[in-house]
């Protein structure tokens, strides 16, 4: 075997350091999971994964996840998400306020109640997102952070806006308006100056992703499918691309698919956007918390 040669060293030592370190916010969640399993498969990435609770961080380890690769990160703390970003060149933040049935029912409509267990949107959506962007800024001003967020947001009467809303005596409400605190997320991060890819994903299914063709609006329109929904796992696909093709970068926008076994499966995404024809989404439609 012929010797290693220095200059084939220093090309092994470029290509070990020329790795992206990315911090994933959320990564025990569902969508965020899958986008922490991409990168962690992709040549040239070293994700980090965010989670929430020490449960969360041994359950990932126990399904695979290099223990190194996963931290502890209380997103209400913006000190505690800038020590978890700590050396990271992008930012994926999946963090999101989850409903979940109370128990009760409503009387006016007789369906159930749904609250937020683990956290309000405000305090999820808005402060751990907000702190999750500061603390990209922190690190440089040129840290592209790639925002999961949700369809529906130029309707402020959405029913996703009433789970977990509490209307109080003086007629005023209190909680809930989750499309509400993550819109105002979304406009914070544009307002920062840091390079950004805001995702506003329809209906979130659990089923392979790969198999159809993705459509892309914006302000909860889309001209190319009536389907609503889209796989979680080509939600996490589509923030995976952004950070390797420079033209997501200042764009924000719908995503929904075809449903399987309709149009062709995407595959070129360094094209998906042209369907857009430069639109992106318009933050003066809709109410922002």
């Amino acid at each position: 075997m012929a010797p290693l040669t220095l200059p084939f060293l220093t090309m092994l030592a470029n290509s070990a350091s020329a790795s992206s370190r990315v911090f994933v916010g959320g990564a025990g969640g569902q969508t965020g999971q899958h986008v922490f399993r991409k990168l962690q498969a992709l040549p040239g990435f070293d994700p980090i994964g965010g989670v929430r609770t020490e449960d969360s961080r041994s359950a990932l380890v126990e399904d695979g996840f290099p223990s190194k690769s996963v931290v502890v990160c209380d997103i209400t703390s913006l000190e505690s998400c800038a020590e978890a970003m700590k050396g990271c060149d992008a930012v994926v933040i999946c963090t999101s306020a989850k409903p979940a049935p109370t128990g009760e029912m409503d009387k006016d409509t007789g369906r159930p109640k749904f609250g937020f267990p683990n956290g309000q949107p405000e305090e999820i959506d808005w402060i751990g997102q907000r702190n999750q962007i500061d603390a990209a800024k922190g690190l440089s001003d040129n840290t592209h952070v790639v925002l999961c967020s949700s369809k529906g947001g130029t309707n402020p009467d959405n029913a996703l806006n009433k789970f977990g809303r509490e209307v109080l005596e003086d007629g005023t409400t209190r909680g809930g308006d989750i499309l509400k605190w993550k819109r105002k997320a979304e406009k914070y991060l544009i307002d920062s100056g840091l390079p950004y890819t805001i995702v506003h994903p329809g209906g979130l299914v659990n089923e392979p992703g790969g198999e159809r063709e993705l459509c892309l609006g914006v302000d909860d329109e889309n001209t190319l499918t009536e389907n609503n929904n889209v796989p979680r796992d080509d939600v996490a696909e589509v923030m995976v691309q952004a950070l390797q093709h420079d033209e997501y970068k200042g764009r924000s926008f719908d995503l929904v698919s075809k449903p399987t076994g309709e149009g062709i499966a995407t595959t070129a995404f360094g094209a998906l956007l042209a369907a857009l024809a430069g639109g992106n989404c318009d933050y003066s439609l809709g109410e922002i918390a």
